[in-house]
């Protein structure tokens, strides 16, 4: 193999495709980039077996071939090369070298043999969503997911694809995101759980708002954005049937700003974060609800004005949950649903220009 490409376009795919490569693993090949130079092109490959990435940038191919170098140590080494041109060439399958002005540096690779196969995309199932949507809906759930090992299908996001529209779902057991997106097109209803990391990269990789082609077949998912190829394997499984879990009768809606709500709860986390419970209390009344957090270091209380609909109700949360899905709201304000002190409560939007939801479980108050 000998070629010769721009640096910046190889540290940029570089870049690109090493979020895909195994950071823990038996398996030393998947700490790997492969490298397949062919057709006037270098296509740079790395994969997890869970989430696998390519990408492809032009190069002056002077003999086709394909290695695996060690993924870390060459996007370390490319990315001080932008400026340069660069000359990739293996004079056996056990070394690359990488010559640039009248420099030149070595690696030792892998046999591309060994590599493993990136899954092909026949005749597939897809669908059409503008770009800049798709990346919201993402980050609007992908934070709500589980951590936890012992329940993979919840580390996922559950995709469902129907009547023109994409609607992604994220829980944990303590919390439940939703949102909703129109589709440009699509060739079937659908539905699939992508693990939420594959599904945070492929956003991250995602520009503008032009349309995007998502591709689902069988186990896996595939966005082709021309140069660029992400493929995520799906999670096997039944999801959880989340609308059995949304409440749909309430008996006490809050309406506040959602700016001032965030800043009056990020002051009464203070005390709840040095208690180690993150635990604020909502104390709603006719005009306004207060925020209180208390240890044996003091006592915090926020007085908010907003429009209440219902009963007076006392209750609490781990707060946490709410500065994060906060993060997300771009709305003026919000509506708050509430059923009872134990009971989840359901957030939205309160101008309608958004589809979102979060449930978040409440935490027991002890008089």
């Amino acid at each position: 193999m000998k070629l010769v490409c721009n640096g910046n376009d190889l540290a940029d795919a570089v870049g690109k495709v090493f979020k895909a490569v195994s950071a823990r693993t038996n398996n030393p090949i998947l700490e790997g980039i492969k490298l397949v130079a062919q057709d006037g092109s270098l296509t740079l490959t790395a994969t997890d077996l869970e989430l696998a990435i390519e990408k492809v940038i032009v190069a002056d191919v002077k003999i086709e071939g394909e290695t695996v170098v060690p993924g870390r140590l060459f996007a370390e080494f490319v990315k001080k090369l932008t400026k340069e041109e660069i000359e990739l060439s293996v004079a056996d399958k056990s070394q690359l070298k990488i010559r640039y002005t009248d420099s030149e540096g070595v690696l030792q690779c892998f046999d591309a043999e060994d590599y493993p196969e990136i899954k092909e995309f026949a005749s597939a199932q897809s669908f059409e969503v503008k770009a800049d949507d798709f990346k919201d809906l993402v980050s609007k759930i992908a934070f709500s997911v589980s951590s936890d090992d012992s329940r993979p299908l919840l580390k996922g996001v559950l995709l469902e694809i129907d009547n023109n529209r994409v609607t992604g779902v994220a829980l944990d057991g303590f919390r439940l995101a939703r949102s909703v997106k129109p589709l440009v097109s699509t060739t079937a209803n659908m539905s699939a759980i992508v693990p939420a990391r594959c599904l945070v990269e492929i956003a991250r990789l995602l520009e503008g708002d032009e349309p995007v082609t998502i591709s689902i077949q069988r186990n896996y998912l595939m966005v082709d954005l021309k140069h660029t190829k992400i493929t995520s394997r799906l999670l096997d499984g039944d999801f959880i049937n989340y609308k059995q879990i949304i409440p749909t009768t309430f008996n006490t809606e809050v309406t506040l700003p959602a700016e001032r709500f965030e800043s009056g709860l990020e002051r009464a986390m203070l005390l709840a974060r040095a208690d180690k419970n993150n635990l604020v209390r909502f104390d709603v009344k006719e005009n306004y609800m207060q925020l209180s957090s208390n240890c044996e270091n003091g006592k915090i209380e926020e007085k908010i004005a907003i429009k209440m609909e219902g009963q007076d109700l006392a209750i609490a949360f781990n707060a946490r949950y709410y500065m994060e899905l906060l993060r997300f709201v771009e709305t003026e304000t919000i509506t708050i649903k509430f059923t009872d002190a134990v009971s989840p409560c359901v957030v939205v939007p309160s101008d309608g220009k958004e589809d979102f939801l979060y449930l978040v479980l409440p935490v027991r108050l002890i008089d």
